[in-house]
């Protein structure tokens, strides 16, 4: 009895993820490695976002850098297409969040609600274009994450299949989530 239930748990889960979403990916692009508090991740992520051309793709835990956030706000108004899903609970538990001020700057904001945690730390960088940017890793977008915790981030660029990977994920999400004016209407 106890075998065919794991066994039927076995079969369940491979039944949720598609055999195209497990299959690897080709080695393509570069790769860079940051870890906090000795890399100053924070710079090459403001680095890379000073480059958007199009469009920037984030998932976050938390969102209280104000660096990044002033970055997102000057890729918006250069044009760049910037749309965020962030988690519900931390924007609400965090005075420091700066997800409102975002979105009063006119970047759409969608709530993750679906799970206990939408822990995801994500940017994607003109994941359409031709030099498409996966940026990654345990790293949060707040001032803690570059000067006080141990942290990593990694940054992809030109992995054309990776970043479509990454940008399926974040639409599956956002079509999940919340919008903005619904948790918070004006």
């Amino acid at each position: 009895m106890r075998l065919a239930a794991i066994l039927l748990l076995a079969c369940s889960a491979l039944a949720w993820h598609s055999p195209a979403a497990a299959a690897p990916l080709p080695a393509r692009g570069t790769v860079e490695v940051l870890f906090t508090p000795w890399d100053d991740a924070e710079g090459a992520l403001l680095a890379a976002l000073a480059k958007a051309r199009r469009t920037i793709h984030v998932q976050a835990f938390v969102f209280t850098s104000r660096n990044l956030a002033r970055a997102l706000e000057e890729a918006h108004r250069r044009g760049v297409q910037v749309q965020m899903l962030v988690d519900l609970e931390q924007t609400r538990r965090n005075e420091r969040s700066l997800v409102h001020a975002l979105s009063d700057a006119g970047i759409p904001v969608w709530f993750e609600v679906r799970y206990a945690s939408a822990h995801n730390k994500v940017m994607l960088i003109d994941a359409e274009g031709s030099m498409p940017v996966v940026v990654t890793g345990s790293y949060n977008f707040t001032f803690s994450a570059q000067a006080r915790n141990a942290e990593n981030m990694v940054i992809v660029r030109g992995n054309a299949a990776l970043t479509r990977r990454y940008l399926d994920n974040w639409r599956r999400h956002r079509d999940e989530a919340v919008p903005y004016s619904e948790v918070f209407p004006s």
